[in-house]
């Protein structure tokens, strides 16, 4: 069950993503690395991006944050295309987790609250449940004020990963991007932390970039890339019927059976996350902590 700290935050409103017919490339690249890519996020929506290792994924999601701006077609958000946009304006309303999660030299509340620098104690531990953050944080007897080494070099790879998650969250903003921020969770967190967030990001967009299938079967909408197109769209369901590569994909990760949501964690998988966060998990020494 999701972690749930004081009284209910209001929804935030969800904005609307379009990609519309868009091609990129890399400075010094003679081929497109995303070619004629279309698809809309709704709000409140969850589109998740899945396919192969160098098929584009990633870059999507710094299209839309404005890392690099389009060759071809137009990113929009709400209708507006984010070149028009300042780029402080545009990110104001994005709440990002990257790839590799990064945190700061100080404690888990100074990093929480680099989201939101308004943020109150209440805010933060709420944005720590609903990324499963909040119990082994509060394992400690400095609780919030448990030191975090630069880098995070003292927490494990996963708690990095969840504390990164609750500094974007803090800020409630109307649009999530998670560029594989599951990809150092354990089956059953990643399970725990996409109940927490649908409950705690309610009304928000979300657009997910995943590795594993298993993060994404509940998505409302899943684009397939291949070498920088798209191969697929449309739901878990519609796709392994429809999309050759998206079911080779699912196929190499997972069961039938788990694919048609017929098995969820394993004891043994729900024993190692329970034990995970039960050990001592932050250290305050720099350069020593849990598994990397």
């Amino acid at each position: 069950m999701p972690e749930h700290v004081g009284a209910p935050f209001p929804s935030p409103r969800g904005a609307r993503i379009e990609f519309d017919h868009v091609s990129f490339r890399y400075e010094d690249d003679t081929e497109d690395v995303l070619h004629d890519v279309s698809f809309t996020a709704e709000p409140g929506e969850t589109l998740a991006i899945v396919g192969s290792t160098g098929s584009g994924k990633s870059t999507v999601v710094k299209l839309i944050e404005r890392f690099y701006d389009v060759c071809a077609g137009a990113v929009r958000v709400d209708g507006v295309d984010v070149r028009a946009m300042a780029q402080a304006d545009l990110r104001a309303r994005l709440g990002y987790v990257p790839q590799k999660a990064f945190l700061f030299a100080g404690t888990v509340a100074s990093n929480i609250a680099y989201g939101d620098e308004a943020a109150t104690d209440e805010d933060i531990r709420a944005a720590l449940a609903a990324s499963c953050a909040l119990e082994f944080v509060e394992g400690r007897d400095e609780g919030l004020a448990a030191p975090i080494a630069q880098g995070g070099s003292n927490v494990s790879g996963g708690q990095r990963q969840r504390l990164a998650m609750a500094r974007a969250l803090v800020r409630r903003p109307e649009a999530y991007l998670f560029d594989d921020s599951f990809s150092a969770l354990d089956y059953a967190t990643d399970a725990r932390v996409r109940a927490a967030l649908a409950d705690y990001a309610e009304g928000a967009t979300q657009i997910i970039v995943a590795q594993r299938i298993s993060t994404v079967l509940s998505a409302d909408c899943i684009v397939v890339l291949e070498e920088g197109r798209m191969v697929g769209r449309g739901t878990h369901a519609q796709l392994m019927e429809t999309c050759p590569e998206y079911r080779e994909i699912a196929l190499s990760q997972l069961s039938e059976a788990e694919l048609a949501g017929e098995c969820g964690p394993t004891g043994a998988d729900v024993a190692a996350a329970t034990a995970a966060d039960a050990t001592p998990a932050i250290d305050a020494a720099d350069g020593e902590g849990g598994a990397r």
